[in-house]
């Protein structure tokens, strides 16, 4: 379940990086993280931390619930 989660919000960082016409390059730079660490995240093989989410949500100019809600399935 974690690597779903984890690779479901990579898919929406991006999705949210590439609305904006940005590089992984472009990204890293602007949120201070370096491009590597940017990639393993959008494939899900990072477990990133609330801070390094934070910095992703500042440099894409958006809140951390635009790439959080909706992203577990919980039972009915």
């Amino acid at each position: 379940m974690e690597n779903d989660l984890l690779k479901k919000l990579g898919t929406r960082i991006r999705e949210k990086r590439k609305t904006l016409g940005w590089t992984q390059e472009d990204l890293a730079s602007t949120a201070q993280i370096d491009r590597s660490y940017i990639g393993s995240v959008e494939r899900g093989e990072r477990n990133l931390t609330f801070t390094v989410l934070c910095q992703i949500c500042t440099a894409l100019d958006c809140e951390v619930a635009e790439l959080t809600v909706g992203i577990l399935e919980l039972p009915q």
